[in-house]
């Protein structure tokens, strides 16, 4: 098998034993686990080819492209190819095939063209694509009911990827991408011009909290509806919530004036968060 193909499968160990959220996924029933990290391992493996800076745009897009074909026949009853370790989750859960289908429109996004200063528009149908999607899929694993689950699915996968934009600024800036709507950078009095040039204006900081702000809102709904006490196996929205809430007041309270330091999840809270919800529920 070539190096390719080997990127191309999923890993023998689940690529989600490398998360900080690890924890929270072994604690779910082995169906429900095993079905999270088949997932995971799915986006996992679609964006490492959305991010492979040494692949040119075009084969990038015809492994997508690949993955569209092998998704078709997993859905159809036929060889699926490189997707066929999703097939029993699929089964199982009846995870819908749009959802993973959005998840690779979000990475061909990426694939098409580095992303700069997109309208806020524009930007929230990139974390519906990239993120809400994979919370959509993974609420059907949770086992929610639909009207809640894909609620939260909008709210936390939303919530998730702008904190994930803000803390990777100046990793996005360096491969030619800025995240930060256009909106955000306008009031803030920076006009763009080169995604290295953004990142390094002073003003960057009152860019990201208006983008902060939105995430917050989205946390807000989203702890409204997990505080609502939905059916399901919630430990891991609930970690996640807690977890990357948590990451954004902190680098609220550092602020994103260049020189930024990164700021990362903690591993010794996150399992002793998991622990406190497996007491609590």
């Amino acid at each position: 098998m070539s190096d390719a193909a080997v990127a191309n499968t999923a890993p023998a160990a689940p690529a989600a034993a490398r998360s900080s959220f690890y924890a929270g996924m072994r604690v779910l029933p082995k169906a429900e686990r095993e079905a999270m990290y088949a997932v995971y391992d799915f986006c996992r493996i679609v964006d490492d080819i959305a991010d492979d800076q040494q692949g040119d745009r075009a084969a990038r897009g015809a492994q997508l492209d690949q993955w569209r074909r092998d998704l078709d026949a997993l859905y159809a009853g036929g060889d699926a190819g490189q997707a066929t370790f999703l097939a029993e989750p699929v089964r199982r859960f009846a995870l819908e095939r749009a959802d993973f289908e959005a998840v690779i429109d979000g990475m061909a996004t990426d694939v098409d063209h580095d992303v700069r200063w997109p309208s806020e528009a524009e930007l929230d149908l990139y974390c519906d694509r990239v993120a809400s999607a994979v919370g959509r899929l993974s609420v059907h694993i949770f086992g929610m009911e639909r009207e809640p689950g894909v609620a939260l699915a909008h709210h936390l996968g939303r919530a998730l990827q702008l904190t994930n934009i803000l803390r990777d600024i100046d990793e996005d800036a360096a491969i030619g991408r800025v995240y930060i709507p256009a909106e955000a950078l306008a009031e803030a009095g920076i006009v763009p011009e080169t995604p290295l040039q953004v990142a390094a204006d002073p003003r960057m900081d009152a860019a990201a909290r208006r983008v902060a702000a939105r995430a917050h809102r989205h946390y807000r709904e989203a702890a409204a509806l997990l505080a609502t006490r939905p059916k399901g196996h919630l430990i891991a929205p609930r970690l996640m919530e807690h977890a990357y809430a948590g990451m954004l007041r902190r680098m609220e309270r550092v602020g994103w004036a260049p020189p930024r330091r990164r700021v990362r999840t903690n591993k010794l809270a996150v399992i002793w968060t998991v622990l406190r919800l497996l007491v609590t529920g």
